[in-house]
């Protein structure tokens, strides 16, 4: 009994793996079947008996590259949750750079090509596997900006800290694709550290939320008078 059950994980492993690179690389709608079996190593049938049609296969290779993403990148960044807040958004910023940047994060590939050729099939696995981490991140965020702040402010705060941390990993994978076809990317810089590049983005992200409560709490004040 041990053996087929051994097989039976086995194959199902291998084609999560090989589901996760194929969806990654073509996107929903270019990947076939046939393609992903043949580089996992199993039948077409296969497919349907672990998991019924090819968008549950879609969802669960998405979910499954965003599990190991952040067991790679574990979204506190090292950083305790009864450290200072600038300290922890500091850890989420560094883990964030860190998962945006790496090219072994099959699920970014997933969404890229998603939002390119939309199926709507990774919107309820999505929410329920990155919405804890976007509250994490708007508690900090909360803390830092103070009591008064409302939802819009620590929405556009959050806004803004995403886009910092994505940025990075678009220049290097731009730089990539243009050193595959043999040409020079626009972006003379040299590569920066992930290290530097979280701790500049925390630095420019904590004097933009000390601007923003100072204004908040300048009207409430004036309010209040």
């Amino acid at each position: 009994m041990k053996q087929p059950r051994k097989r039976h994980n086995q194959t199902r492993e291998q084609l999560l793996e090989a589901a996760c690179l194929v969806f990654a690389e073509k996107g929903y709608h270019n990947a076939t079947i046939a393609e992903i079996c043949q580089s996992a190593g199993a039948n077409i049938a296969a497919v349907n008996y672990h998991f019924g049609d090819k968008k549950t296969l879609y969802a669960k290779a998405w979910r499954i590259g965003f599990e190991r993403s952040i067991k790679a990148h574990p979204t506190d960044g090292g950083v305790p949750d009864d450290a200072p807040p600038a300290e922890r958004l500091r850890g989420r910023i560094l883990a964030l750079i860190r998962r945006f940047s790496d090219p072994a994060s099959h699920e970014l590939e997933m969404i890229h090509k998603e939002m390119a050729n939309p199926t709507g099939l990774l919107g309820v696995v999505m929410q329920e596997s990155i919405q804890p981490l976007r509250q994490k991140l708007r508690s900090i965020v909360k803390e830092l900006l103070g009591p008064t702040a409302n939802e819009e402010s620590v929405m556009l705060c959050l806004m803004s800290i995403r886009a910092q941390c994505f940025n990075p990993a678009v220049r290097d994978r731009h730089r990539d694709v243009f050193a595959k076809v043999g040409l020079k990317h626009h972006t003379k810089e040299k590569k920066i550290p992930i290290e530097r590049i979280a701790d500049h983005v925390t630095r420019f992200t904590l004097a933009g939320i000390r601007e923003v409560r100072r204004q908040i709490e300048s009207v409430s004040n004036s309010q209040t008078e």
